[in-house]
């Protein structure tokens, strides 16, 4: 069975992590989901392109989350969510799924 790239991962986890915690009403749950596919994209990174890059996208992640926040209140949520999903996806895959 063929993986499932990083930064598909990575882009899915902020992008369904929003989507569950607007849909649902509990930011606690979008949490987990941002959590647990930061996690999965995170060892993948390790695995792929070695600590030190991993640890970089790791940050790139949770400065995503962080700065999607005051983005959205500029050109809104979900166009803010889908940037930064997309500015983590294209890191990640530049850094560790492109090489393999």
């Amino acid at each position: 069975m063929a993986k499932v790239p990083s930064s598909v991962v990575a882009a899915s986890g902020l992008v369904g992590g929003y989507g569950v915690a607007r849909w649902t009403r509990k930011r606690q749950l979008g949490g987990v989901v941002l959590a647990a596919a930061g996690a999965a994209a995170a060892q993948q990174w390790r695995e792929r392109a070695g600590g030190k890059a991993a640890g970089a996208l790791t940050v790139a992640y949770v400065a995503a989350f962080a700065g999607s926040h005051p983005l959205s209140k500029k050109v809104g949520a979900w166009p803010a969510v889908f940037g930064v999903a997309g500015a983590v996806a294209l890191a990640s895959w530049a850094v560790a799924d492109r090489r393999g």
